[in-house]
């Protein structure tokens, strides 16, 4: 895994995301893998960024989410590119969801628990403060339980 400096050439955010850091910078991370040693990689990698820094990602689907995730660090953006998504969220124990389109966005709080489902195939773009995200397994409709794969500790 390594930041690209200077890239002029196409990327595929769907296997090449992009992290926006300080000083207004873009820089694609090539080798990106969601597995633990390449998510500490680019943890370390972005680390100077802080909880400035975000992360440009293209994801694919079908049906539900797996798992509940939160950004501490900052506020997600959440844009359907194509099909259907269902965004749900557990702030602060209340549980609301909002339904997304083609062209439609929703913002999911800062440490705001949520959830992703795709009816049917569905793309969907996010913009992610990714510092000290936790993930947990879905078990239901709100995230229970104090198990998780957390990443880096926001300041």
């Amino acid at each position: 895994m390594r930041l690209l400096d200077n890239e002029h050439n196409a990327v595929d955010l769907r296997t090449t995301p992009v992290h926006l850091g300080l000083g207004s910078r873009a820089k694609p991370v090539e080798g990106f893998a969601w597995d633990p040693e390449v998510l500490q990689a680019y943890s370390a990698a972005v680390a100077a960024d802080g909880p400035e820094g975000r992360m440009v990602a293209i994801f694919d689907g079908d049906g539900p989410g797996d798992h509940w995730e939160r950004h501490p660090a900052g506020d997600e953006l959440v844009v359907c590119l194509s099909g259907s998504v269902t965004v749900t969220r557990d702030v602060d124990g209340v549980s609301d969801s909002v339904v997304l389109g083609p062209c439609e966005a929703t913002v999911n709080p800062a440490g705001a628990w949520h959830a992703v489902d795709m009816t049917g195939p569905a793309s969907i773009l996010t913009v992610t403060a990714g510092l000290g995200t936790d993930h947990r397994p879905r078990t239901g409709a709100r995230p229970t339980g104090s198990v998780g794969t957390p990443g880096p500790k926001a300041p």
